[in-house]
């Protein structure tokens, strides 16, 4: 879709040749174009901008996938530590009670490590909703810019035949693409 606003621009030129027949058909038609060109524009540059964003943010979530697993493991790792030491403090003899203390440290590590996992596996979930939000908003204005960029297409039939109903069909479709875009922020 990255042409499109040329291949409006292309159209408008059309329009506008056409236009310094002094016809006013031809003139409210091109002036059709030239808006439904800017629509277009407009409605291209937010679907990319909503496509690099959902990226961004499935990225993000993966990110804070990969940082929950290793809380996880460092998690498990405290629990055997903590398992170990206990053993060793059961097991009696003259440092039973600095492995009854260093089994403590490793359960409170060991809580810390399962926090801080959770809120990871929470913002990974909330990146995973804010890249949904982006990417049906990118499917709509996608759907939107294409409805009119058709409108501009039949806009420069409706020129070439001098017949006015593709011209209305193409401010309907121009009209309807545009109310599409717009619900991808509405809806």
């Amino acid at each position: 879709m990255h042409d499109a606003p040329l291949e409006a621009h292309e159209h408008a030129e059309h329009a506008e040749h056409a236009a310094h027949e002094h016809d006013p058909f031809i003139s409210n038609v091109s002036i059709t174009i030239a808006v439904l060109a800017v629509i277009a524009a407009a409605a291209g540059s937010l679907e990319t901008y909503e496509s690099a964003t959902a990226i961004i943010e499935a990225n993000k979530a993966v990110l804070a996938q990969d940082q929950a697993t290793d809380q996880w493991n460092f998690y498990e790792a405290k629990s055997l530590k903590k398992n170990m030491y206990a053993i060793a403090a059961d097991a009696g003899g003259s440092r039973a009670d600095a492995y009854k203390a260093k089994a403590k440290d490793e359960g409170a590590g060991q809580d810390a490590a399962q926090a801080k996992a959770k809120s990871l596996e929470a913002d990974r979930e909330h990146d995973l909703a804010l890249s949904d939000v982006h990417e049906r908003r990118h499917h709509r204005l996608a759907i939107g810019s294409t409805l009119v960029e058709i409108g501009i297409a039949i806009s420069t039939i409706a020129i070439i035949t001098r017949r006015k109903l593709p011209w209305l069909g193409a401010a309907l479709l121009g009209a309807a693409g545009a109310a599409v875009a717009a619900l991808a922020y509405l809806g």
